[in-house]
């Protein structure tokens, strides 16, 4: 099930941060985890009619990043989001736990910064 929640998360940027969370889990599953796992689905299901249309002839290349400075209580390391637009259409988006803890905010941001600076 959440091997399919990662495929969509392909072509529905909006689910991509709540099934990295859930991912972080397989290890040793709880039956909480699968009633997540049950509710991306059924905010999947209510989205059907929503699509990723690219228009416009604007090129302008743009990158976005925030993070949570850590956010994470089991091991404090900071999640990372971050998404590309070309003119108005998004291009690539991520969630994803930094490497290593970061010991300041400016040094989380910093290096979303840098993440999203290397997708360019």
């Amino acid at each position: 099930m959440v091997g399919s929640l990662q495929y969509l998360t392909l072509s529905q940027p909006d689910i991509s941060f709540a099934v990295n969370q859930v991912c972080q889990f397989m290890h040793n599953p709880h039956t909480s985890h699968l009633q997540v796992v049950k509710r991306i689905f059924r905010y999947m299901k209510s989205t059907l009619e929503q699509a990723l249309i690219f228009k416009s002839n604007d090129f302008t290349l743009r990158g976005f990043s925030d993070v949570d400075w850590a956010g994470s209580v089991d091991d404090r390391r900071s999640t990372t989001g971050s998404c590309m637009f070309l003119g108005p259409n998004l291009l690539t988006w991520t969630a994803k736990k930094q490497s290593t803890v970061s010991r300041s905010s400016t040094k989380a941001e910093y290096r979303a910064l840098a993440n999203t600076a290397a997708e360019i």
